[in-house]
Parts: C-alpha cells; structure tokens; sequence
C-alpha cells in the first residue's frame, strides 16, 4: 500500500559537511510512496520508519543523483545564448533530445563559445540526509492514480524531487539551449 510520507529534513553533502538544502522551519515535503517521487537512496529507508521518528540517511551518488558524466559537459556557439546575461555556474533551461525540459549550467564562456554542464548539480555527490517524519498515512485511491498528494498541484519543488532515475549515460549531442528561461533558483538541490 502506498504512503503519503511527510518529512522535515536538513540536506549536507556527506563529504564536505557543506550544508545544500534544508525544509525545518517551512512546510512538510510530502511525497507518496513507490511513485518515484524522491530519490531511491532515500524513500528505501523512510518507508521503513515510523512517524515521529528521525533518522540520518547517507546516500550514495547512484542511488541519488547518478554519478557525474564527463561526456555531459558540451561546448555550445555563444549564439545560441543571445540576450541570456551569463554567469559562471548559473543555471538554464534549455531543450533536450527528446524535447524534454532540462537544466544545465554554466559551467565558463567566452567571446564565442559557452561550456555548459547537463549534468544534474547534485550528481556524484555523496549526500546526508537529517529527516524527520511529521505525518504517515496511506494513501487514498486519487492519490495512487495521481501521484498527488491531496489533490493539490503536483510536488515541484523540494530538495528531494525529481528523483534518481536521469540517464547519464546518454549522448546529449542533439540538446540545445535555445529555449533558455530567466535564471531560476534550483532550491539548493537542482530539483526538476
């Protein structure tokens, strides 16, 4: 039976003690069991504590974020980004392969070309975990069908969203970024 799991968590990288996402303080993420929701490293061990409990959770880069492709990174003409103010290590959305949404980061740029990083920011890092669990229950039927946690707007936000599951192994020859939004915040994670 699925479960509609809310958790308040603090987010380090495992290596660096460098803190990149926390929720303490705000509202509860809320995610729903067996959808894929949030990182496998992660659902494997909530799913398996009761409400109230806490726990610290060490997630490796395969479990999380995939561990990082070099062959991800691509030099694309200056052109491409007319109009885009660029900065190192700010993120853009662009157009993948298969028409799909991605983000990608600055990685430098020059007068003629820009390297950018398809990369998720979050990939090859070791992270830790500090969760809480405020709320469990199961799931209702509308939720299992849906994947929405209470009818309301689909979960888009959160540190743990967007889940492990990106293919880093393909060939990004065939992105572009041509359809670049203004500069976003990834809320500290890179979330999709």
């Amino acid at each position: 039976m699925s479960k509609v799991i809310g958790i308040e968590y603090t987010l380090k990288d495992a290596k660096t003690g460098e803190q990149l996402d926390t929720n303490v303080g705000q509202a509860p993420l809320e995610f729903i069991s067996g959808k894929g929701q949030i990182i496998p490293g992660l659902e494997s061990k909530l799913v398996e504590m009761a409400a109230n409990e806490e726990a610290d959770v060490l997630v490796e880069p395969a479990l999380a974020y995939g561990e990082y492709n070099d062959e991800a990174v691509q030099v694309l003409p200056k052109e491409q980004f007319a109009g885009i103010e660029l900065t190192e290590g700010m993120s853009l959305y662009g157009t993948g392969e298969q028409g799909e949404t991605v983000q990608v980061v600055v990685k430098s740029f020059s007068d003629s070309d820009v390297t950018i990083d398809y990369n998720h920011p979050m990939a090859g890092r070791t992270l830790m975990f500090s969760v809480s669990v405020l709320s469990l229950r199961d799931a209702t039927e509308e939720e299992v069908q849906t994947g929405v946690v209470g009818g309301m707007a689909a979960m888009g936000g959160g540190c743990c969203g967007g889940g492990g599951g990106h293919d880093h192994g393909h060939d990004h020859g065939g992105g572009s970024c041509g359809s670049e939004q203004p500069k976003q915040s990834h809320g500290g994670c890179g979330c999709h």
